[in-house]
């Protein structure tokens, strides 16, 4: 039998025509590609228009495929896995085979929240670097990054070029090496200030990382990062170990 074909037989047409598509989606077109209407695989497998919703709207469900109101149904883009180690975006995207690209929105001295400020070991009223950037991969944004940064640990910060890999500016005019980090995951729906950097519906899902990154002990970052949840998903190894305080205790870096 034809992988192509629906037959008559014990597995529901609809689940045949599912895995037809999901072929299609996951083989056979790049993201973002339109596949058939619902009247052209109705008439070209020779079932219901009914069918053809029930298989479409699975896979729909399950993230392969994606509907655009007045438009038709597409392939849906494939989500990136973060990897939670510590590693800049910039080396991230380059390693991934894509081309990053950063746009700064604000560096300033700013007084940062007292919850910043307690992470970077500030006392109360001192002003911190707020750095607020959109990340692209491609030409297409994926995140947007809103962090402190220590102010006596990178001082002059804001006259730096700043839309590269912040990690190896570090390293490389200030001698901070980061070598560690406590990391905090969440999801949440889109504001609309948010919403807009991305290019998604306002309430649309993230994933958000909130960072506090650190050099020889010393804190230099409290970074918050907002990823669409459309194009990235979380994998962590887990092993059978005793968490290090309470029962969600985790370590870790985003990239």
């Amino acid at each position: 039998m034809n992988r192509n074909e629906i037959v008559d037989g014990p597995k529901p047409k609809h689940a045949q025509l599912r895995d037809i598509l999901r072929r299609m989606a996951e083989q056979e077109l790049p993201p973002g590609s339109p596949i058939p209407s619902e009247r052209d695989l109705a008439q070209q497998y020779r079932v219901s228009r009914i069918t053809v919703r029930a298989a479409v709207g699975q896979l729909v469900a399950e993230g392969l495929l994606t509907r655009a109101k007045g438009r038709g149904t597409f392939t849906a883009r494939r989500r990136m896995d973060v990897q939670l180690y510590l590693e800049s975006f910039t080396d991230d995207m380059r390693r991934r085979g894509f081309a990053p690209a950063t746009e700064v929105h604000r560096c300033a001295d700013e007084v940062p929240p007292p919850e910043a400020a307690a992470a970077l070991g500030l006392p109360p009223r001192e002003p911190a670097y707020h750095l607020v950037r959109l990340r692209r991969a491609d030409g297409v944004p994926l995140a947007v990054e809103r962090g402190w940064y220590h102010p006596r640990v990178v001082p002059g910060l804001h006259r730096h070029d700043l839309t590269g890999s912040l990690y190896t500016l570090l390293a490389k005019n200030y001698g901070v090496q980061l070598d560690h980090a406590r990391q905090t995951v969440w999801a949440e729906g889109s504001d609309p200030e948010t919403a807009r950097l991305l290019g998604v519906k306002t309430g649309s899902p993230l994933l958000v990382f909130r960072r506090v990154t650190s050099s020889l002990g010393r804190p230099v970052e409290d970074m918050t990062s907002w990823y669409r949840g459309d194009l990235y998903q979380v994998t962590m190894q887990l092993d059978r170990t005793v968490p290090e305080s309470g029962p969600f205790a985790a370590k870790g870096g985003n990239p």
